[in-house]
């Protein structure tokens, strides 16, 4: 593959023969995001599971201390005073059975995250071939399933990311913007690993974190020692 002259004068920066610290990895990272948009710093570790095992699934949400750099856009489902109080919670769409209609008819994807209550289910379920595929579908593991509004969405507008293992047992997740700087980045970064760590299934054995590479959006991966 050809790489462009950024990528080729980012890669010369990277010991490849090195594992880095996680701030060390990210400082890295900053001199790589070259680009004249505000990249995106990500993170891919590759966990010792199955992940065809049930009982080896990783999934969850985590709140970064320091946010993501992206302001989410909230569809709320849900009906009476739960549509009343998502409003006040400052979701963006709100709304019952016609917004699930609205999906189905218009192909409406005029948002990032969708929260409804469990009452509601029975009705978004149906949208699960249309939403499942893009990653939309609300589900009560990532806390977009619940009674509690308020917090749900008040936590994907403070930075709430998901994080979920790939069929390839990869997680691979977004921390940040390159405009945070290291040391918030690095906080980000420290929360999203323990919540990688408290997620370890009882069913995994042996090394947990088999590899973990930071990168910019546009900037070759660097790779990480993750001392716990």
């Amino acid at each position: 593959m050809k790489r462009g002259k950024n990528y080729v004068d980012s890669k010369k920066l990277i010991d490849k023969t090195k594992t880095y610290e996680g701030a060390e990895a990210i400082e890295l990272a900053l001199q790589t995001a070259k680009s004249k948009f505000d990249e995106t710093i990500e993170l891919h570790v590759k966990l010792g599971i199955d992940p065809r095992h049930a009982d080896q699934q990783v999934r969850g949400v985590v709140v970064l201390p320091n946010g993501t750099g992206k302001t989410l856009r909230v569809l709320a489902i849900c009906k009476g005073a739960k549509a009343d109080e998502a409003t006040a919670a400052g979701a963006d769409f709100v709304g019952g059975d016609e917004m699930v209609q609205k999906i189905q008819q218009e192909n409406w994807f005029d948002y990032d995250v969708i929260v409804t209550t469990p009452d509601m289910m029975g009705v978004v379920g149906r949208l699960g071939k249309v939403l499942g595929p893009k990653g939309l579908m609300p589900n009560p593991k990532s806390g977009t399933v619940t009674m509690d509004l308020t917090r749900a969405i008040h936590d994907i507008k403070a930075g709430k990311v998901e994080y979920r293992v790939d069929k390839q047992a990869i997680c691979h997740v977004p921390f940040g913007k390159a405009s945070f700087g290291v040391e918030k980045l690095t906080e980000n970064y420290n929360t999203l690993m323990e919540a990688l760590l408290k997620a370890k299934p009882a069913a995994a054995k042996g090394v947990y974190f088999r590899s973990i590479y930071i990168a910019s959006t546009m900037g070759p991966g660097i790779k990480v020692i993750y001392r716990v």
